[in-house]
């Protein structure tokens, strides 16, 4: 007789996306293995069964209101390095940020990473997420080979652009709603030093930085400006723009040529859950976008950034979501085509005419999309603002930004939603019914699901 093996720990608990906002409670479920997925499933009820990484989704892709929830972050090995090809194969619970650490003293570093390093892999999957190369790069699926994909039926199938790329697809940016990805290989970047070379323009108005994007975005390899909703009238959409590519080695000072891809990262404080509501307001928000706008040098070339300096800023403060209170923050990113332009001026009009203090805002350009039918990139313009709730206005800007959006041809992102109305979202996306289908197909009975799949009635 054989012994059954023990079921996978379970916690009762509150989930929140990184927003913080909306928290509903689920049985969080650890994982290590695929057969504790499996068991996991096979054991779901009614409310059905969805995956969580590190909880960087802004709104409630990883939450399950009365149902299960996988805490994939013990599956996690490196399975595989392979330097000829530059490629590797990890289980979907392996971070970002392990792999960094792991490869870049390799010279190698992931083929896309969004601005936190604190994802993993099985999440960059279901997000299909991008960063700041994805007008030369493209998204993160683009540079899967191919994933093992756990599906309602129990089971472990193997997909790729070329196996089952319907499947493939609707999984890249589904939000885990076609099942729980378990392994995948991904495709790096080579690169000689963990040295990016930088340059950066401060521009006075939004037509410059627009402008200037327009002009020299395909010369650099990465590229996005923070930009200033507060800012009014002339000054509307002032910017710190930065552009850059990693340095050769040859290009490096002589002390930084004997350690080329030397890599560290360090997180220098931890936000404290102390903050009250209303800390970061127009006034406090205004203020501080005076002073980055100020002590950022108006032109500077080929300044070396390190990966955590140019890339993820905000990881070398730990839980740095806490500072917006305990009601939390929307965070709203959407992209409009190239040709509505007027789309993203009136946008910023209307954020900065509307009294919201987004702390945090980025502009880019993206590139060609990939057929995902849920996939949020798209060729145009993305703009991406962290908005504290409160504030009579802020849930009647939102649903006017919405429409402005969609009558524009745009959309928003899925990860970072949190608040988006269903009908409307069926006109951002027009390929859902593709999606809906592949999701029919091996997924009929709705075994995976989460608070954002019945919002939005996926």
């Amino acid at each position: 007789m054989v012994e059954a093996l023990p079921a996978p720990p379970v916690d009762r608990r509150f989930l929140a996306g990184w927003g913080r906002t909306a928290p509903t409670p689920a049985e969080l479920v650890g994982v290590r293995t695929a057969e504790d997925v499996r068991a996991a499933v096979r054991r779901a009820g009614g409310r059905g069964v969805a995956a969580r990484g590190l909880a960087r989704s802004y709104g409630d892709a990883a939450q399950n209101a009365g149902g299960t929830v996988l805490d994939m972050a013990g599956l996690d090995q490196v399975r595989q390095v392979d330097l000829a090809a530059g490629a590797v194969e990890v289980d979907a619970g392996v971070p970002l940020d392990r792999l960094m650490s792991l490869l870049v003293p390799m010279g190698l570093f992931v083929p896309v990473t969004p601005g936190t390093r604190y994802v993993t892999v099985g999440g960059a999957i279901a997000a299909d997420i991008h960063g700041k190369n994805h007008h030369q790069a493209g998204s993160f699926c683009q540079h899967v080979d191919w994933l093992d994909l756990l599906t309602a039926d129990g089971q472990v199938r193997r997909v790729s652009p070329d196996a089952d790329p319907e499947l493939f697809w609707a999984t890249a940016g589904g939000m885990g709603l076609t099942g729980v990805v378990l392994a995948a290989r991904v495709r790096m970047k080579r690169i000689e030093s963990s040295q990016v070379l930088v340059d950066t323009d401060r521009t006075p108005d939004l037509a410059s930085l627009m402008a200037l994007l327009t002009e020299t975005d395909h010369l650099y390899d990465y590229s996005v400006a923070w930009i200033d909703c507060v800012a009014r009238g002339r000054r509307m959409g002032r910017s710190v723009l930065t552009r850059g590519r990693f340095a050769r080695r040859d290009e490096l000072p002589e002390k930084k040529q004997r350690d080329p891809l030397r890599y560290a990262t360090s997180v220098k404080l931890s936000a404290p859950d102390l903050f009250p509501p209303g800390l970061l307001n127009l006034g406090t928000v205004a203020a501080f976008n005076e002073v980055w706008y100020r002590k950022s040098p108006t032109r500077k070339r080929d300044q070396l950034q390190g990966i955590p300096t140019f890339f993820h800023p905000l990881d070398g403060v730990g839980e740095w979501n806490r500072i917006y209170g305990p009601r939390g923050f929307v965070q709203y990113q959407f992209v409009v085509p190239f040709g509505a332009e007027e789309a993203l001026r009136e946008a910023m009009l209307r954020i900065s005419s509307a009294g919201t203090a987004s702390f945090l805002a980025v502009l880019k350009r993206f590139g060609p999309a990939n057929p995902g039918p849920l996939s949020f990139p798209a060729p145009g313009w993305t703009l991406a603002l962290d908005i504290p709730v409160g504030g009579s206005r802020l849930a009647t800007l939102l649903d006017e930004l919405d429409q402005l959006v969609v009558e524009a041809g745009g959309k928003i992102y899925l990860a970072k939603d949190s608040r988006l109305r269903p009908e409307v979202f069926e006109r951002m996306y027009p390929d859902l019914g593709r999606f809906r289908a592949v999701r029919q197909r091996v997924d009929p009975d709705g075994v995976f699901t989460s608070d954002l799949a019945r919002r939005l009635s996926l």
